[in-house]
């Protein structure tokens, strides 16, 4: 029986970024940048007012407060000789001892090096008094003070979000090169399968995990491509996983461990590549498949029937694949401690993910997990409990038993808001 850690990292040795492709920013946010994106003009690409306000020569106004010989304040008062607008093109000039009213953003006038803010005057609009003096550059976004010619704006291998979305657009880049999202299909067999669009029949059940799986791929980042039921006659099955191989970075089929219907899937993989069925030191999902099929030796893996042993072993194997893909720096989940509130069952020689309820004490702040499902085996059928949880307890190989308030390691399984 082969360790989750050695499966894990056979599958981590396959993870493959698709090749990089150029999309609009605005496709772009969530996926790792494939090129150095090197700005050609500064920005700002002009001196401008950072607030709304006058602009000013800064020697003009700095001694204002002060007290002159007699030890009388000084005060001072400039006409105002215009209003620049955010966005104004006509160059302006101002003279000594002159203000001129801004907006932020507008550009700064000649000779102008300072922006008085509003609250430092009176507001006036044809002579302002400056309650307030203020240093050279005050207020004042300089030309190329974020990013100069030459600079890289975003570096290749960064995850775009908003704020590289932004520097994108700001830089005047209206397309990237990313890697993009790792295509992933989702295939289900078993003569006892009905799609959800048909009423099952005697001894027939609906198709859960073609529509459980293609949503977890999602989450985790692919780009999924649900086939749904295929027929297990070997030729038909052959066509659709050789078509599915050529155009995809992962392929998931369900239901293709155990059974007759197991034999023949792997009979038409073997065919394809190398493909390797295990019992793997973990429940549920022990037995599993994995391996590398066609030319391009794609990763294909063969998970349980059981609608929740297969998304726990998509969560335990899959995901962090895809995620590898998408040069995620961290693929795996969130790992927290917990205190148990009530005892959980494991399988000795079997690292337990045991779907749970984690919750946070108010006054101490401490995690909490409850564990849901009972004994392992008795209820690992029910779907229900996984849609009710929120996190996997992680119990180790060696533990039968884990006693209320004893600390166990959990994968947080954070929704997306």
């Amino acid at each position: 029986m082969r360790s989750v850690e050695e499966q894990q990292a056979r599958v981590a040795a396959a993870a493959v970024a698709p090749r990089p492709v150029r999309v609009a920013i605005a496709e772009s946010q969530g996926l790792m940048c494939a090129e150095e994106v090197v700005t050609e003009r500064p920005l700002p690409g002009f001196d401008q007012a950072a607030i709304d306000g006058y602009a000013v020569r800064s020697v003009d106004v700095l001694a204002v407060g002060g007290t002159d010989d007699d030890g009388l304040h000084r005060e001072v008062s400039l006409p105002v000789v215009g209003e620049i607008e955010a966005g104004a093109r006509t160059p302006s000039r101002l003279q000594p001892r002159q203000a001129a009213r801004v907006q932020t953003g507008a550009p700064m006038p000649t000779l102008a090096d300072a922006v008085l803010p509003l609250r430092w005057t009176d507001g006036g609009q044809s002579r302002v008094r400056v309650l307030r003096g203020v240093r050279s550059g005050a207020y004042v976004r300089r030309t190329g003070d974020d990013v100069q010619p030459g600079d890289v704006a975003v570096r290749a291998g960064t995850i775009i979000g908003a704020a590289q979305v932004g520097l994108l657009a700001a830089v005047g880049r209206d397309k990237v090169m990313v890697h993009p999202r790792p295509r992933m299909t989702v295939i289900s067999v078993g003569g006892e399968l009905v799609d959800v669009t048909r009423t099952p029949g005697n001894g027939q059940v609906y198709d859960v995990n073609s529509y459980a799986l293609a949503a977890a791929g999602r989450d985790a980042g692919a780009e999924v491509n649900r086939v749904g039921i295929v027929d297990t006659d070997p030729a038909k099955l052959r066509e659709v996983v050789e078509g599915q191989i050529s155009r995809s970075e992962v392929v998931v089929i369900a239901g293709a461990v155990g059974g007759a219907a197991a034999e023949a899937v792997r009979g038409v993989l073997a065919e394809l590549g190398e493909m390797e069925v295990v019992r793997i030191a973990m429940h549920p999902g022990s037995v599993q498949g994995f391996g590398q099929l066609g030319r391009d030796g794609v990763p294909v893996f063969l998970l349980p029937a059981n609608p929740v042993s297969a998304l726990v072993v998509f969560e335990v194997m899959v995901r962090p694949l895809i995620r590898m893909s998408l040069g995620k720096r961290q693929p795996m989940r969130r790992i927290i401690q917990a205190r148990t509130l009530a005892p959980i069952t494991s399988v000795a020689g079997r690292k337990g993910y045991l779907r749970g309820q984690l919750m946070r004490d108010q006054d101490t702040g401490e995690y909490l997990v409850q564990a849901l499902g009972g004994a392992p085996g008795a209820s690992s059928h029910l779907l229900a409990t996984l849609a009710e949880a929120n996190c996997l307890v992680i119990v180790p190989s060696e533990a039968e038993q884990v006693r209320t308030g004893e600390v166990v390691d959990v994968a947080f399984l954070a929704q997306r808001g």
